[in-house]
């Protein structure tokens, strides 16, 4: 490993919050100064993106101001610092992070979450030619920077679009692409398992049904490679394609191997009921990034807004020299699909429901998270 300089001072006490995932948001909304411990924020933008809202934004619901939280009021009250950076290496035997700009930050604490990550090389070895033709949707910064260009496209011409991946993402993707160009043809590259397989069976009709109003082509089929104007599905057909919208799911960020952090079978950060390492008892990490083998639960912000205030009472514990506790998530969580349209699919449990009123529910839900963080 890279030998580290530490270039933090050692007068007080540090937290690194790594990331700006929605567990470290929580932790924005409720810190306050507190003497002899200064807490860090490392995330590469200021105004991350609401990743709830995407799906919105693609279909023409939303402007990208309104799905864009803003972090500055909230850093000032908190008097939590913030560095533009993204971490390149964790060293936690040294209780350090070498950070992109070759600069180290020191910590007492070390808390990740950083969102999901859609691994490139990983992807390509999957999927060959994905870097070169395919548009990913992580990070969400490049992914609606990007989109524009393909919506104008779509004005000039009628365009084919396929997206790869059918899990929560991809389905809202998929609705929202053919809201947005309807003259364009759409389809849904699902891969083996049902789509929605995640959901109860009753929400799965649902989103079929969704779906097929819709007229989008819903392939259970694999994309093996991607070629100028072209997918090749494991099958051995061929799709004619102009813009691959690739939403796999999330992988490990490459950093995190390498770092002594203990991880689990894919690279994810191995973490106890306290949502803390493994290996290390000063490092926490919550949402995407982390993997705990107690539980099944699917990754998902849900999951991860939840685990907020838990990881915050637990970091408060260890930094006042007590024990953390075991967080116990709830077994059923509010999911909200958008179908595109001013309608949505709501689930929990078993209990599901679909119409305008769903996504009026969804769209209060979300203005209000991304009101808390004020933008401008």
């Amino acid at each position: 490993m890279t030998d580290f300089v530490d270039t933090t001072p050692r007068n007080s006490k540090h937290l690194l919050l790594l990331g700006a995932g929605h567990a470290h948001l929580q932790i924005l909304r409720a810190a306050l100064p507190r003497p002899g411990l200064r807490i860090t924020l490392v995330s590469p933008l200021p105004n991350p993106i609401y990743s709830g809202m995407v799906p919105g934004f693609v279909a023409g619901l939303y402007t990208l101001q309104e799905c864009s939280l803003g972090l500055q009021p909230l850093l000032q009250r908190s008097g939590v610092q913030w560095l533009a950076r993204s971490a390149r290496k964790i060293d936690a035997e040294r209780n350090q992070v070498l950070l992109d700009d070759g600069s180290v930050l020191g910590y007492d604490w070390l808390s990740i979450n950083t969102g999901p990550v859609q691994n490139r090389e990983q992807i390509e070895r999957s999927l060959p030619g994905a870097r070169e033709h395919g548009l990913f949707v992580r990070p969400i910064e490049g992914f609606c920077a990007l989109w524009p260009r393909v919506r104008e496209l779509g004005a000039e011409r009628a365009l084919r679009l396929a997206v790869i991946g059918a899990g929560a993402a991809g389905i809202e993707l998929a609705l929202a692409l053919r809201q947005c160009l309807p003259g364009s043809a759409v389809s849904l590259i699902a891969g083996p398992d049902p789509v929605g397989h995640n959901y109860p069976m009753v929400v799965q009709r649902l989103i079929h049904a969704a779906l097929a109003r819709r007229r989008i082509v819903l392939l259970p089929d694999s994309a093996s490679a991607i070629r100028q104007s072209e997918l090749v599905l494991l099958s051995g057909a061929s799709l004619a394609c102009d813009v691959p919208v690739i939403a796999l799911g999330a992988q490990a960020p490459p950093w995190l191997a390498g770092g002594a952090l203990a991880l689990d079978p894919q690279g994810f950060v191995a973490v106890d009921a306290c949502q803390r390492s493994t290996s290390h008892g000063n490092v926490f990490a919550v949402g995407d990034v982390a993997s705990r083998s107690d539980l099944r639960l699917p990754r998902s912000g849900v999951q991860a807004v939840r685990a907020g205030p838990a990881l915050w009472a637990n970091l408060q514990a260890v930094v006042a020299g007590q024990a953390p506790r075991p967080y116990h998530p709830p077994l059923h969580t509010l999911n909200l699909l958008s179908c595109g349209d001013r309608r949505a699919i709501a689930s929990w449990g078993n209990w599901s429901a679909e119409g305008r009123w769903v996504w009026y529910w969804k769209n209060w839900i979300d203005r209000r998270w991304v009101a808390s963080f004020p933008n401008g």
